[in-house]
């Protein structure tokens, strides 16, 4: 729902109600930037109507946002303000996604970067192509990723292009963001996706794409018209390559964020705008230094609150183009996915140290395997997917080649090693769930 017109509120009001609204005119509501949709569902303050609180609102608000040189179809500035929520959130997204380490729970990622680079892909892969209509189960995409097979049908092939797509954009950090580099990205990702395949890589051609609610089909939106889509194109081109001395200064994570938000806005394709808008705002934190947002998925929290997504770009668009409330929500969400990320790596580093206890207090596995094996394996929780080869472990043990040889085929009967051929040679390396093995095992032994 729009706010009420502030103009007509402001004409209505007496001077009588001039104290009423100075004591509440504040930008937040218990420490929220509220939406007059939100908003109009609460209790005012005493002596203050709900369009009298509003209008409080609005007087504090207006003159902290300002114009960014991003436009809506009709041609009229979109506006931003940084209320303290914005600027608490930056300060975490600062320190924490573009610092340094600085807890035990994050330094795996450094040992392991491969391991966790790939989880994260695979991640942000399946949820945002799911997000556009994917119907396949994650188990089947996550085997289909980790195997390199070819997809198999239309949902597979978007989590495939998503997956490689995201891959690309790491060598992409630092080029310059131009049209024909969006319009290649969103090649990318619909490769073999679409209805038309001439649309990959494309603009579309026509002014009937339109944002719809899926349960009735209302139009949410209506973007901008075709005509207009290589200059708003050039524009966006303009913003994203701004640095910290362009006016206004727009935060780098907030510039990845509207980013974002405009590409959904403009809707400058047939199809496949939302997973090309995610890939920008990676695009635009890597290019920022934002090292930890290689790690991290937006997409599965955006799969959980679809609604809430769709809420942040229309409280922008019927707020007078106020994009700070999908900044606020963007903002929260990689805060949430960070979080999530810690979660995960303290969860593996416990499966870790209760696997390495396991391995020197089980008398079952001390009895079935050598020092050797027990270092080889300590070794391995830390870094999966390592290779293991007979003349290295020869060499680290000072042994022969038959003792070396040995000690690997038992790791590999137990379960403990997989191998595989490489050349005319076995190679043998430790797999993710090790340390889910060596729990089913010292249960069997014990």
């Amino acid at each position: 729902m729009s706010p009420p017109a502030e103009a007509r509120l402001l004409a209505e009001m007496s001077r009588a109600d001039l104290p009423a609204l100075m004591t509440h005119s504040a930008p937040l509501v218990s420490g929220k930037y509220l939406h007059w949709d939100e908003l109009r569902h609460r209790t005012p303050p005493d002596a203050l109507t709900l369009e009298q609180w509003w209008l409080a609102i609005w007087l504090s608000r207006n003159p902290t946002l300002k114009s960014l040189p991003l436009v809506d179809k009709h041609g009229h500035p979109f506006r931003l303000a940084t209320p303290e929520p914005a600027l608490i959130a930056l300060h975490h997204i600062d320190r924490d996604a573009a610092g340094q380490i600085r807890t035990e729970v994050a330094a795996p990622i450094h040992e392991n970067r491969d391991r966790y680079l790939l989880h994260s892909l695979i991640e942000e892969s399946i949820t945002s192509s799911q997000l556009e209509g994917a119907s396949t189960t994650r188990r089947v995409a996550e085997a289909m990723l980790r195997e390199g097979r070819k997809p198999r049908d239309h949902g597979e092939t978007m989590i495939f292009n998503n997956y490689h797509t995201m891959e690309q954009l790491r060598s992409l950090r630092d080029e310059a963001l131009t049209p024909e580099l969006i319009l290649e990205l969103h090649r990318m990702l619909t490769l073999d996706t679409l209805e038309n395949p001439a649309d990959a890589g494309h603009l579309r051609q026509a002014d009937d794409v339109n944002v719809v609610d899926n349960r009735d089909g209302t139009i949410l939106h209506q973007p901008p018209r075709f005509k207009e889509l290589p200059e708003r194109l050039e524009r966006l081109c303009a913003f994203a390559n701004a640095d910290e001395h362009s006016t206004p200064f727009v935060h780098p994570v907030i510039r990845a964020i509207l980013l974002h938000f405009m590409v959904g806005y403009d809707h400058p394709f047939v199809d496949g705008n939302g997973r090309t808008a995610r890939a920008l705002f990676y695009w635009s934190m890597a290019r920022s230094d934002y090292w930890l947002m290689e790690f991290l998925s937006i997409s599965q929290f955006l799969k959980k609150a679809p609604a809430a997504y769709v809420q942040a770009y229309l409280h922008t668009e019927t707020d007078k183009n106020d994009t700070t409330y999908f900044v606020l929500h963007q903002l929260a969400i990689i805060q949430k996915a960070i979080a999530s990320l810690h979660t995960y790596l303290a969860r593996k580093m416990d499966e870790q140290r209760d696997a390495e206890n396991l391995l020197f207090r089980s008398p079952g596995i001390r009895g079935r395997l050598n020092h050797r094996q027990l270092a080889l394996l300590t070794y391995a929780l830390k870094h999966p997917g390592e290779l293991y080869r007979v003349a290295t472990h020869q060499a680290t043990h000072n042994v022969v080649y038959q003792t070396a040889r040995n000690d690997l085929l038992e790791l590999e009967r137990v379960g403990f090693l997989d191998k595989m051929k490489q050349g005319n040679a076995f190679v043998f390396f430790a797999p993710d769930d090790l340390h889910q093995r060596i729990e089913k095992f010292s249960g069997e032994i014990e």
